[in-house]
């Protein structure tokens, strides 16, 4: 019976790095479903500039129905993304801010954007 290095495991060589690129590859998925969902990266960006209301982002985003950005809203604040803050008033008043975890987001769609603004062609309007 011969000993083995410490450290050394059972796996194939090159199997732990393939696994890891499955968990890189998975977490990327993911991040790709939630954010890849029309309308949460769009909702983020405008909140990116500070809290507002759900008639101001309506208005900001344009073209999204009320149900959509409801349900958008509340998928985001379930995330963690954003808050949901209401002011009792009155009047009663509702707004939505981007948490630490949303803000820690907003560089990458930052990038996303600079690269899609280089490299995807414009819509046609």
């Amino acid at each position: 019976m011969s000993a083995r290095p410490a450290g050394i495991d059972d796996a194939p060589a090159g199997t732990q790095e393939i696994e890891q690129c499955a968990r890189g590859d998975a977490a990327l998925a993911r991040a790709f479903v939630f954010l890849g969902k029309r309308w949460n990266g769009v909702v983020l960006g405008n909140l990116n500039s500070g809290p507002a209301g759900f008639r101001e982002l309506a208005r900001a985003i344009g073209g999204i129905s009320d149900s959509v950005l409801s349900e958008r809203l509340s998928d985001l604040t379930a995330a963690g993304l954003i808050s949901r803050t209401v002011d009792e008033g009155p009047p009663l008043a509702v707004s939505y801010a981007l948490t630490e975890r949303g803000r820690a987001l907003m560089p990458a769609l930052e990038q996303i954007s600079l690269w899609a603004q280089e490299h995807l062609p414009a819509a046609c309007e």
